[in-house]
């Protein structure tokens, strides 16, 4: 997928509703999600957590598309200047995206899908959540302030790349690169359990 492409995909995930359910098909492994699908929001049982969703990471009047204000995304190629220097100009934009100052310290649950960052066998001790399919793995990162950087308290087992997970844990605001992406959040990780959809 050419570059420029990746990036107006993800900002098209970016933007989309959130909590959108995508159309059902036929559930196979490993591969449930499609590139860029969301989780539907499933409110239950937060136990003790404040439960949250990736909207109330985003400080309220931030415009991830202000890099590319004035531009016609439609006519621009890979190899053009202008193309390249709003690339760029999105890369640091996002990188630098400001996060919620009021998450600071806050114990939360979420739902997202894991990159592993830090693997021993089957165990995983460190990984990034984000917030739809793909990211950081075939589409380039969200912006920093949909990356969470999760630091488990005790390793967890048995999770792949993309598997949808509910984390429960504190939040702070210490941005990591971490390679992968830049995290705006940092979380240590309590507790950890599969993502299952919603019966409709």
């Amino acid at each position: 997928m050419p570059l420029l492409l990746a990036i107006c995909f993800g900002l098209t995930i970016l933007l989309s509703q959130p909590n959108e359910a995508q159309a059902q098909r036929k559930e196979t492994k490993p591969a449930e999600y499609r590139v860029g699908e969301r989780l539907p929001d499933d409110r239950k049982g937060a136990q003790g957590y404040r439960l949250i969703g990736w909207d109330d990471l985003i400080p309220k009047g931030w415009d991830p598309m202000a890099a590319f204000k004035g531009l016609d995304l439609a006519r621009l190629q890979d190899s053009d200047p202008k193309a390249q220097e709003a690339l760029e100009s999105a890369r640091r934009l996002w990188d630098q995206a400001p996060v919620e100052k009021e998450m600071n310290g806050q114990r939360v649950r979420i739902a997202g899908f894991v990159v592993p960052l830090e693997r021993r066998g089957e165990q995983v001790s460190e990984f990034l959540l984000v917030p739809y399919f793909g990211a950081c793995i075939h589409v380039p990162p969200p912006p920093a302030n949909q990356i969470i950087h999760v630091v488990a308290e005790r390793p967890v087992s048995g999770v792949r790349t993309m598997d949808a997970m509910w984390v429960s844990g504190t939040l702070g605001l210490d941005r990591t690169d971490t390679g992968m992406g830049v995290a705006g959040y940092r979380m240590r990780g309590d507790a950890f359990e599969p993502y299952t959809r919603p019966r409709s």
